[in-house]
């Protein structure tokens, strides 16, 4: 994919590789998210780098939310969308699933991040139930 990147973008790329922190990690998703906006990178180029982004974050932090353009970003705002009511219910998982499937995302990233935004919500005093599902799915 690297070789399929336009100019700009592998520059973004070598800067991910250098950052030292989650928050030049953040910085970059932002500038990134304002190129797509202004159509100098395109989406398939933000969701590379965006992917980028969240590998590196958890070299450097695997406890870190990073928020951008990415088959990870994707997924964890699918996730807090069906946290919203407090309640994830074994259709929603079955759901999450199938996603995740679509999304390439890893069983362990899917527990990791769950864990993560459930840690988040219920420091802000939300209640979060997960329904445990049945079987060994």
């Amino acid at each position: 994919m690297s070789n399929r990147l336009g100019r700009k973008a592998r520059k973004f790329l070598r800067r991910i590789q250098k950052a030292k922190g989650l928050q030049d990690l953040q910085s970059i998703a932002n500038e990134i998210q304002t190129e797509v906006d202004s159509r100098t990178i395109n989406y398939e180029e933000a969701n590379h780098l965006g992917n980028r982004i969240q590998e590196r974050a958890d070299i450097i932090d695997s406890n870190g939310l990073i928020y951008a353009i990415s088959d990870r970003d994707t997924y964890r705002r699918t996730l807090e969308i069906y946290l919203k009511d407090g309640l994830l219910t074994r259709t929603e998982q079955m759901l999450l699933w199938d996603e995740r499937r679509k999304l390439g995302i890893s069983e362990d990233e899917h527990t990791h991040l769950l864990d993560k935004l459930v840690t988040l919500y219920r420091s802000q005093g939300r209640s979060i139930r997960i329904q445990k599902s049945g079987g060994n799915s």
